[in-house]
Parts: C-alpha cells; sequence; structure tokens
C-alpha cells in the first residue's frame, strides 16, 4: 500500500468510537523515506483542528528540543499511535489503541525509519522490529510539567542520531 493511500485510509477509520468526538484523524506527517520516526501517544485538541502532529504546547517544547539536538522536523516523520483525539484528553483504551496499532505499524513498514523514538508509555506498546534502533522516553507534554522528566527526556533525545 502506498503511503499516501494509508494516510487516506486513515482519515477515512472508523475502527473505534473517537472519529465521533474528532474533527480529524491524523495520520502524521513528514517524508516518506524518514530514518527517524517520532511517535505520541494521541492528538490533543490542537491536534484535531489542524490534523497535524504536535502543533500544541507540546509541539512548540518538541520543536524546541528538536532544533536544539540539530534535529530537522521537517526531515522526520511525526505520528502517533492513536490517530484521533480521545475525549477530555484521557489515555486511549487498549481497544482504541490496538484499532489503530495496524496502521502504525503499515507506516514503519513503508517508511522504513532507521530508528524510532517511542514517546510516552502508550506509544511504547509499538512492536519492535529488527534492523530498527529504538529510543524509549517521556512525552514531550509530560516533560514540559516535571522537570525530572524534562531533564531524562532531552537527554534521551540527544541519543537521536542526526539525519
Amino acid at each position: 500500500m502506498k503511503m499516501d493511500e494509508l494516510k487516506q485510509e486513515i482519515k477515512r477509520c472508523r475502527e473505534c468510537g473517537l472519529h465521533f468526538s474528532a474533527k480529524n484523524a491524523v495520520p502524521g506527517e513528514g517524508p516518506y523515506d524518514a530514518n527517524i520516526m517520532l511517535v505520541g501517544q494521541n492528538p490533543g485538541a490542537r491536534e484535531d483542528e489542524s490534523g497535524r502532529p504536535f502543533v500544541g504546547a507540546s509541539g512548540k517544547y518538541l520543536n524546541t528540543v528538536l532544533m536544539k539536538n540539530s534535529l530537522n522536523r521537517k526531515k522526520i516523520f511525526i505520528t502517533s499511535i492513536v490517530k484521533h483525539k480521545t475525549p477530555k484528553n484521557r489515555k486511549p483504551t487498549s481497544q482504541e489503541v490496538g484499532a489503530c496499532l495496524p496502521y502504525l505499524i503499515k507506516q514503519i513498514e513503508g517508511i522504513k525509519p532507521g530508528e524510532i523514538v517511542l514517546m510516552g508509555k502508550i506509544s511504547q506498546k509499538t512492536p519492535k522490529k529488527k534492523g530498527i534502533r529504538y529510543v524509549e522516553t517521556f512525552h514531550p507534554a509530560a516533560a514540559m510539567r516535571f522537570p525530572k522528566m524534562r531533564r531524562i527526556f532531552e537527554e534521551d533525545m540527544k541519543q537521536v542520531e542526526r539525519q
């Protein structure tokens, strides 16, 4: 399946009830030949409005950390394990994660990144594939709220290989 076709399939997804309360599915963005993929938990309100990942406060913080580490967001594919906003920004259920996981697996298979950064506990449920380097860290939203997590997140992001 071509990546543009997958993107459209994600936008049409009705596998769980999240599409009822969300305005947009957020398939992800970035080059389909990216060496680095960032995977978050699920879109928030700003992402739901725009249809783009990490555009709210945690996205601005993420952009700052990427720039600090000489990582160009335009060369990174950024997505979430769950593709729709959850009501009241609650954690996705295992059923919701299970409904979206096949899309993430297809994205990984299509993009073939050399490295995947799994941000947050939910995204760390992503099955690992041989030949891909993984960095597991906190979600940027948690890192923004808690100084100890912030330090660890920023140290973890220093491990990400330059494109």
